[in-house]
């Protein structure tokens, strides 16, 4: 009997990569589709020797036709360049176009809300606070701050979110569903926290807050915890320990 097949879009980026790794530990099949705008090869060149994986690089905004049988496809292409107005209606047009096909294809759906997420094969310069604050504290540049840094963050390591998101996969709920950490700090508390954990001599440093910049960003994962039975299980402090050296290795060669 042949596996279960998942596509996943994105499948060389930061989280699609973890998802591809969790789809083959589990028997599943995939089918890895990115086009490395933002994503690299490097993420998953440790899983070409696998007979269950294979890689198309392809831009998913042109139509792609995946031969045989798909049983899921995990769809992670969010592109974050841009005015953030753009952004949040991307998402939301997501959300409403996902449902659209559940209630009229009956097609099976399911929709995750991700919060911040770090851990290994972050890129230090996609613009988040977390890795901007440890690739300049590492290097021992003053650490940027927006605003008075009273805004909150909160940070769940990928590990957690790759099994919330699979657990959803495999769950029967089609409303959306927030998968994240609820431990809640500020930015500035969390660069302060950053300094210390490396043991650098960074100073901070403090501008204007961006236009629409999210004051409070903490995940209610009642849902999650009811439906799904999950929940995080690894701090802050400890996914920045299991991530240290891969932080450290992205820092030197950046």
């Amino acid at each position: 009997m042949s596996n279960k097949r998942a596509v996943i879009t994105g499948g060389a980026g930061f989280l699609g990569s973890h998802l591809c790794e969790k789809m083959l530990e589990n028997g599943i099949d995939v089918v890895c589709i990115d086009n490395l705008l933002t994503g690299s090869v490097d993420n998953i060149s440790h899983l070409f020797g696998n007979d269950h994986f294979s890689f198309i690089k392809h831009d998913v905004t042109n139509f792609i036709h995946v031969p045989g049988n798909v049983d899921y496809v995990l769809h992670c292409n969010v592109n974050p360049i841009g005015p953030r107005g753009v952004y949040d209606e991307a998402k939301r047009f997501a959300e409403a176009i996902t449902m659209a096909y559940h209630r009229f294809h009956g097609v099976e759906t399911r929709i995750v809300r991700i919060f911040n997420t770090f851990g290994p094969r972050m890129r230090l310069n996609d613009g988040r606070a977390l890795p901007a604050f440890i690739s300049q504290a590492l290097k021992g540049e003053d650490i940027t701050v927006f605003g008075d840094g009273s805004q909150t963050r909160s940070f769940c390591y990928v590990s957690d979110l790759v099994d919330g998101i699979f657990k959803l996969l495999m769950s029967d709920t089609s409303d959306p569903v927030n998968i994240g950490n609820p431990e809640e700090i500020t930015i500035r508390e969390f660069a302060e926290e950053v300094v210390r954990f490396t043991g650098s001599k960074s100073k901070l440093t403090f501008l204007d807050l961006p236009v629409d910049d999210p004051k409070v960003r903490q995940p209610d994962i009642t849902r999650a915890k009811n439906l799904l039975n999950w929940e995080p299980k690894v701090s802050r402090n400890e996914g920045l320990i299991k991530a240290l050296d891969y932080f450290k290795g992205a820092a030197l060669h950046s």
